[in-house]
């Protein structure tokens, strides 16, 4: 393998919160114990192969800020590989555990659908070799359904049935792919599959095929034992004015209809909540609460603005209740935490990529370390259950078991002579806990 623009760089290791070093982990000690088990197995930390190696650092007011070496002119597969061995040297000096990818991301697309496949084998071969000599793991990949002009009106859910054939070949050779390289999930990302405009959408034809699309590839899942997760993507809005994905809820919804609740979950993303006007601690205490929840996309927006901005992320508090909701839930499982977040546009020195992702990896550990410890502590848990503490008596629990009808429910307010008083919610007591919790030296 020939030199890279990454290969000078020492690995990233854990030196501790008092290090100095820029290059150095300060709270993300991977094997650290938590609840018996290492910390990078919470985690499961991935470098997004689309931001890190492809995006060229624009935005929509401006073009490219960022050149690599396999962005120059020439043999479109050598520049592949070039990339790759760039890849692989920035996961050898992140330390990480996983990567990911789209399939547009790791090979170039040929004129035909045939050609388009080939080279994309090429590549997974390639990509195969590498992991024999390096430890990084592959956690998902997904198809790219939505860059090329064929995509403008969807994938599965086009007008035209011809790129809905497309996308279906495409999307069973990356779940091929996938499966080969090991990945412990796929993820369906409809970056389109949505409308612009009502004036020109048969939405129940629409919803009808996306749902006979999921159908298929859980379907082709089973017939290859792919024993990875199936995850949909939940995502607004931006490029389209509604996506039929739009909120964990709205996909929970969307399964339960093709009876798929029991064979796919979600892969949320912190700008995406954002943007639907959640936060990333609600969709995934929702996927918890449904039992949908299976992997992060970690991330966060710009308040000021209005689009998809990716970045790396950097604030505590929300990072640190959005780990206690997915430790609540359970945790990750099979999933991780995927940088899926780019460099702004400015920021163009390989320095910068590794200083992002070094400070993304930090942020995420000192939060899931302090949400265990809020767990542990025990004071946050029992302040919620004494907010519910009359769901828990023996009436409570005979009304959510559905043991009493209506009007039975009258007879019990009226006999009883109940008359409920407002009790506080005690919210500032609840965020100053919090707050000294969070921001407190002791993880």
């Amino acid at each position: 393998m020939s030199e890279t623009i990454f290969s000078s760089f020492p690995t990233v290791k854990y030196e501790g919160p008092n290090s100095e070093s820029e290059l150095a982990y300060r709270f993300y000690d991977p094997e650290r114990l938590v609840s018996g088990k290492p910390l990078k197995e919470h985690l499961r930390f991935a470098v997004a192969y689309w931001h890190s190696l492809a995006m060229m650092g624009g935005d929509p007011f401006g073009g490219q800020t960022i050149f690599r070496p396999w962005m120059a002119a020439g043999d479109p597969i050598a520049q592949a590989k070039v990339k790759a061995d760039a890849a692989f040297e920035l996961f050898r000096v992140l330390d990480l555990p996983f990567f990911c990818w789209h399939d547009a991301d790791i090979a170039p697309a040929g004129d035909t659908l045939a050609e388009t496949l080939k080279n994309f084998h090429a590549i997974v071969d390639y990509l195969e070799e590498k992991m024999q000599s390096y430890s990084t793991k592959l956690l998902w990949g997904t198809a790219n359904l939505f860059s090329h002009p064929r995509f403008m009106a969807g994938a599965s859910t086009n007008p035209d049935p011809e790129v809905f054939v497309w996308s279906a070949a495409t999307v069973k050779n990356c779940m091929d792919a996938t499966k080969r390289l090991g990945g412990s999930n796929y993820v369906l990302w409809g970056g389109r599959e949505g409308y612009e405009t009502l004036l020109n959408t048969d939405m129940k034809q629409e919803l009808d095929q996306m749902g006979r699309f999921l159908s298929l590839v859980v379907d082709y899942k089973h017939k290859i034992g792919f024993e990875g997760q199936i995850l949909i993507e939940p995502k607004p809005k931006e490029p389209t004015s509604h996506q039929y994905d739009f909120d964990v809820a709205t996909v929970f919804g969307f399964l339960k209809r093709f009876d798929l609740e029991n064979e796919v979950r979600v892969n949320i993303e912190a700008n995406h909540a954002t943007l639907a006007g959640h936060t990333f601690e609600h969709e995934i205490a929702t996927a918890g609460g449904l039992g949908i929840l299976g992997s992060l996309d970690i991330n966060r927006g710009d308040a000021l603005l209005g689009w998809d901005t990716d970045q790396f992320p950097n604030d505590l508090w929300t990072m640190t209740m959005s780990m206690y909701h997915v430790i609540k839930a359970g945790g990750l499982g099979q999933g991780g935490c995927n940088f899926d977040a780019k460099v702004r546009r400015q920021s163009f020195t390989p320095e910068d990529l590794i200083h992002a992702h070094v400070g993304g990896a930090d942020l995420c550990a000192r939060a899931f370390l302090t949400a265990a410890r809020i767990i542990e502590d025990g004071r946050y848990d029992a302040m919620l259950a004494e907010r519910y503490a009359g769901w828990q008596t023996e009436e409570g629990k005979a009304i959510v078991a559905g043991k009493y009808s209506l009007g039975e429910l009258e007879e019990r307010a009226l006999a009883g002579g109940i008359n409920p008083q407002p009790r506080s919610g005690r919210q500032e007591t609840i965020e100053n806990f919090l707050m000294r919790m969070i921001y407190s030296d002791k993880l």
